[in-house]
């Protein structure tokens, strides 16, 4: 009952999820995001510890297809599920259960993965891999929800719309960009709304919090004014 994609930013590093679904909230259960490590999407009937323990295999470094194997052997209801997973060198591997309803399948490219279960047709998949090849000089959260656009245009989720999310991590622990469209009509348009709104103070906020490298990071607030300030000028 959901299409998503995972992939790498090869300018930058950041590792993003998006997805759609006609589903509540899809954004609470499906997307994983361990930072410097690489990202699950767990879907279909949703096993939320194919993501939990799954990002706790990715910090141990295990290949995507092991863990797959691991997470898939542990769980009876397996042929219910479907999961992808893309780590930081690019490698993929995924699972869809013979129980997953038409249409069901994965599609891999150089830097991305994409899957789903109860769509249109494998041109859903299909059309948001090339949409994410064709838009490559966008930024990255902006080609990432280009290429779920085209899955929907193409047919989407079968049985309609109802939430999408987009979630990016960069080297940090804490993520670059969070937003989720729990329930609304248009909910990749609504996705599409919140990113752009991001970019105004969010985008801009962000480069003030502490990191790994910088624990206290920006406090004076004259300081972080001043580069809000300066950002939303620049933006006019």
């Amino acid at each position: 009952m959901t299409w998503s994609i995972i992939a790498k930013d090869d300018t930058t590093g950041q590792i993003g999820i998006a997805v759609a679904t006609r589903f509540f909230a899809v954004g609470a259960r499906v997307p994983f995001i361990v930072a410097g490590h690489g990202g699950i999407a767990t879907q279909a009937l949703v096993n939320p510890y194919y993501g939990i323990d799954g990002a706790a295999l990715l910090r141990d470094g295990r290949h995507p297809r092991e863990i797959v194997q691991l997470l898939t052997a542990a769980d009876p209801g397996r042929e219910s599920r479907q999961v992808h997973i893309l780590d930081r060198n690019g490698q993929i591997a995924a699972h869809t259960g013979h129980d997953c309803i038409d249409w069901c399948g994965h599609l891999e490219g150089q830097g991305f993965s994409i899957a789903g279960n109860m769509l249109a047709g494998p041109q859903v998949l299909n059309e948001t891999a090339n949409a994410f090849l064709a838009n490559s000089t966008l930024p990255f959260a902006r080609r990432l929800i280009a290429a779920m656009q085209a899955g929907e245009a193409a047919g989407g989720d079968k049985r309609g719309r109802q939430s999408a999310a987009l979630v990016i991590h960069g080297k940090e622990e804490w993520a670059e960009l969070d937003l989720r469209v729990d329930d609304h009509a248009d909910p990749l348009a609504e996705l599409e709304r919140l990113e752009s709104v991001s970019r105004k103070h969010w985008a801009v906020f962000r480069q003030f919090m502490p990191t790994r490298e910088n624990p206290a990071g920006i406090t004076d607030r004259a300081t972080i004014d001043a580069g809000i300030a300066a950002a939303l000028a620049n933006q006019t």
